[in-house]
């Protein structure tokens, strides 16, 4: 089986995070995404999830230089951001488009979805 990624992104930096979100919008979204979760590991696709701390938690590395630069803040200034992601197993992309369609629905935006590339031989 392959692994897939499906990403959850998120269209701004400004919008509302889980601990700013009015609880009755927050609860039934949380309430979907374990309901999602529970799917995944009864059906044997669930691999691993985890949700992302806004971007502006981020911190950047760069050690492809002499010396390795620390940087606050996210890598890509942009109006998007990864904002958490699930890693499945799934017999081709049908199943995985499947799974992200109903990923979509739980969190109640967006999904991408990716193959991981297989290991070299």
């Amino acid at each position: 089986m392959t692994q897939y990624m499906i990403s959850v992104g998120h269209d701004t930096a400004e919008a509302p995070t889980m601990e700013t979100m009015d609880p009755a919008i927050i609860q039934p979204i949380i309430a979907a995404v374990d309901a999602f979760n529970k799917k995944l590991q009864a059906e044997g696709a669930w691999v691993f999830a985890g949700g992302l701390h806004p971007i502006q938690t981020a911190t950047t590395v760069d050690n492809t230089g002499a010396t390795p630069v620390v940087t606050e803040g996210p890598h890509i200034e942009s109006r998007e951001y990864l904002g958490g992601l699930w890693v499945i197993e799934a017999r081709d992309l049908d199943a995985a488009l499947g799974w992200a369609k109903e990923a979509s629905k739980a969190c109640a935006g967006r999904v991408e979805v990716r193959a991981f590339q297989e290991e070299p031989a």
